[in-house]
């Protein structure tokens, strides 16, 4: 079995798509997945299953949670050792220091070459950073991710591929989950 990590976008979020925990859960069993954990109820499943591509996983989680709940929800999946590598190697981490709150990754749902990243206008406030790793960008935000432009929504539209973020201590948490 190989452990995997799927991010769930805009879920829970100010009462819209509603996703409990416990039934998420159960929807995840349904596919055959086991060892299912949740983390927090923003759409973070650790779950093991048989070795298959991560993209055709999110496509069968994507289709399980539309009959299970009735939302369209972008799942994007991830193995153990691709998020150990960005959770890892994250550059902006070790040398920044700081709050684990000001640390985010955006996880990208389509890849994005460096040539695209580096040609944006970053719309950066003072002593806010972001770098390109595979699967995500990372964000080092220390007036905080409320206040900033490197947000969700920007990244979506200057790069045109659907993004989910989280805070790095989460991302943390679950590669410690992963991990265990």
């Amino acid at each position: 079995m190989t452990t995997y990590l799927a991010l769930l976008r805009g879920i829970n979020v100010s009462g819209k798509k509603p996703v409990p925990m416990a039934k998420l859960k159960e929807t995840f069993a349904s596919l055959g997945f086991v060892e299912v954990k949740t983390y927090l109820q923003s759409g973070n499943v650790v779950f093991q299953a048989k070795k298959t591509p991560p993209a055709k996983l999110g496509g069968e989680i994507e289709a399980a949670i539309s009959r299970d709940f009735g939302h369209e929800v972008p799942v994007l999946v991830f193995t153990a050792d691709q998020l150990e590598a960005i959770a890892s190697d994250n550059p902006l981490w070790p040398k920044s220091g700081g709050e684990e709150t000001h640390f985010h990754a955006t996880f990208v749902f389509d890849p994005v070459s460096k040539a695209s990243f580096e040609a944006l206008k970053l719309p950066a406030a003072e002593g806010e950073r972001a770098v390109l790793a595979k699967g995500a960008i990372l964000l080092h935000c220390p007036h905080g991710y409320g206040r900033t432009k490197l947000n969700n929504t920007w990244f979506e539209r200057a790069l045109k591929v659907r993004a989910t973020t989280r805070n790095w201590r989460t991302v943390l948490a679950l590669q410690d989950m992963m991990a265990s």
